[in-house]
């Protein structure tokens, strides 16, 4: 008798045509992609190439079956990640590249992770009378997060603009077809909301552990960064407005005049601008700024640090979890 394939031996009964977007490009998104479609499910994954964020593997490998493929889409111009109107008018037209991408693929279920709600909504609104079935799996809780931001910087007209998001999302969520979230912590805002309890579930985010081996410390990325012989307080990520960058540039000023210790810091975008700004102010060689890496790296990285570091603001938590930490546990290393 002939031995299935494991592709066959986990073919879906009733297999789908399957949209998987996630804008930044996550390792355990694109994951979740290639394993729905080893199941026997045609699988399309799009993510955003224009936008600043660690990603995963997002190469179609040898390995991958041929109901599988990755699209990435690109804007026109860089993407205005911390001006509101500028960012808020090319979400328009990112919205419009998905729905491009959509119409073309033709996919039973579309599954939104880490997609603005001004994009989605334009989806939502573009597809209501096709065929077309929307899985929203929540990530943050993006309206309550603007809410909050925007208070804070423009008093009265931003916590307006932030409600405008807050009903945004309700609308999303009350038309998704089936709600995933990834704590339940989120479980109550959304009964508050009115959003059906009977189509919400819970699955928490995942590190993708094979992907990630324990390596030494004294490895190939720690030697060509001149780490391996250092203490390394290693931070890798988004330093966004949910982040105070402050915390690293304090850790690096204590341990200014200790030459055994490095701070290092992987990112990109407003945060890790500011603290290049910071280091040459203040004169710290102790303080090393990384672009992101390549995620074939990424065991390396996260095997040169001595200490990981994650990085939350209190009332962030709300809206948000560190996934981050998942992948550092992987690492075995103190957070």
């Amino acid at each position: 008798m002939a031995h299935k394939s494991p592709h066959q031996q986990t073919k879906s009964k009733t297999a789908r045509r399957i949209l998987v977007n996630d804008r930044p490009g996550h390792p355990f998104e694109v994951q979740l992609s290639r394993k729905l479609a080893e199941r026997g499910h045609t699988v399309q994954h799009c993510y955003g190439e224009f936008f600043q964020s660690p990603r995963g593997a997002l190469e179609k490998t040898a390995v991958d079956p041929n109901n599988f493929s990755i699209i990435g889409i690109q804007l026109n111009k860089p993407f205005a990640k911390y001006s509101f109107f500028k960012r808020m008018f090319q979400e328009v037209k990112y919205s419009k590249l998905l729905v491009t991408q959509i119409k073309s693929f033709q996919p039973d279920i579309v599954i939104f992770a880490n997609t603005p709600s001004e994009a989605m909504a334009l989806v939502y609104w573009r597809f209501r009378h096709a065929n077309v079935r929307f899985f929203f799996w929540v990530q943050d809780m993006y309206g309550i997060a603007i809410r909050k931001i925007l208070s804070k910087r423009l008093s009265i007209i931003g916590r307006s603009i932030g409600q405008f998001y807050v009903r945004l999302d309700k609308y999303l969520l009350k038309k998704s077809e089936q709600i995933i979230l990834i704590t339940d912590d989120f479980r109550p805002l959304l009964t508050s909301w009115g959003i059906d309890p009977a189509k919400t579930h819970v699955i928490p985010n995942w590190a993708t552990l094979s992907d990630l081996p324990v390596r030494a410390k004294a490895n190939s990325w720690a030697k060509k960064h001149n780490l391996a012989d250092k203490f390394c307080f290693l931070y890798s990520g988004t330093l966004g407005m949910k982040h105070n960058p402050e915390l690293l540039l304090q850790l690096a000023l204590h341990y200014q005049q200790d030459n055994d210790v490095q701070i290092v810091v992987i990112s990109e975008g407003l945060g890790a601008d500011w603290l290049q700004e910071q280091k040459a102010a203040h004169q710290l060689p102790n303080l090393t700024l990384l672009p992101y890496q390549p995620f074939a790296d990424l065991p390396d990285v996260l095997g040169t640090a001595n200490v990981l570091i994650a990085i939350l603001e209190p009332d962030a938590g709300i809206f948000s979890v560190p996934s981050k930490v998942l992948s550092y546990l992987c690492a075995k290393r103190p957070l």
